[in-house]
């Protein structure tokens, strides 16, 4: 079985992204244990121009089995699986090559939102049992893990891949909230770079395990 991981470059003053530190980390280690899956790692661009040439390339290249993105959803303190993904790109700030599209559609002939389509419930469930704060998230925003989510999603639904898509928010780590922190406003919550790698394990092995399973596109 074939996965595509990707996770996002630095944005917005940032220095550190977490998901392209776990998307690295995960090349680096290797899937040994997760075994019977071939994981292919990339870190994409902030570029609503790029990441989705990007995007679409290596769907096309690799016809994953399992596509997961993965996001910085700065002030959150758990994990959260993406439920949709929307058509729409809205960027509250501009990417990283400066552009700022406000209320365009992604494709202007595709569907108005996707259902995501990974085991989320029981991805969550996991998590927990594993003792990491996760839940189900009913909005990836409308900047770029949206637009890669509904990229991998519309990929799906025309071309049959990826079988199973979708996408995961993750914290600050504790680095970058030490930066934010001030005397009224507090510290930011964090999550280790550690427990992001495991709950990005869990979710891909729950993902394979579940493979088979009943098509998650319709109910979420």
């Amino acid at each position: 079985m074939k996965a595509l991981l990707t996770g996002f470059e630095p944005f917005g003053g940032d220095r550190l992204n977490p998901s392209e530190m776990v998307v690295r980390r995960f090349s680096e280690v290797g899937t040994s244990e997760l075994p019977g899956l071939e994981i292919h790692t990339v870190v994409l661009p902030v570029s609503f121009r790029r990441a989705g040439m990007v995007l679409r390339g290596l769907l096309d290249e690799l016809k994953p089995d399992i596509y997961i993105g993965l996001g910085l959803s700065a002030g959150i303190s758990f994990v959260t699986v993406e439920r949709v993904a929307i058509n729409v790109k809205d960027a509250r700030i501009p990417d990283n090559d400066g552009e700022q599209p406000v209320d365009e559609p992604i494709d202007p002939d595709g569907p108005a939102a996707y259902f995501t389509t990974l085991p989320k419930k029981a991805i969550v469930r996991r998590l927990r049992e594993s003792g990491i704060p996760a839940a189900i998230s009913n909005s990836a925003g409308t900047f770029l893990c949206n637009y890669v989510t509904y990229i991998s999603l519309h990929y799906s639904a025309r071309y049959g891949y990826p079988r199973r898509a979708g996408f995961m928010h993750l914290p600050l780590l504790p680095e970058q909230a030490a930066t934010r922190s001030g005397e009224r406003a507090g510290i930011p919550p964090s999550m280790s770079l550690d427990t992001m790698m495991r709950a990005v394990k869990i979710a891909l092995g729950t993902t394979m395990e579940m493979f088979g399973g009943p098509d998650e596109r319709l109910p979420p």
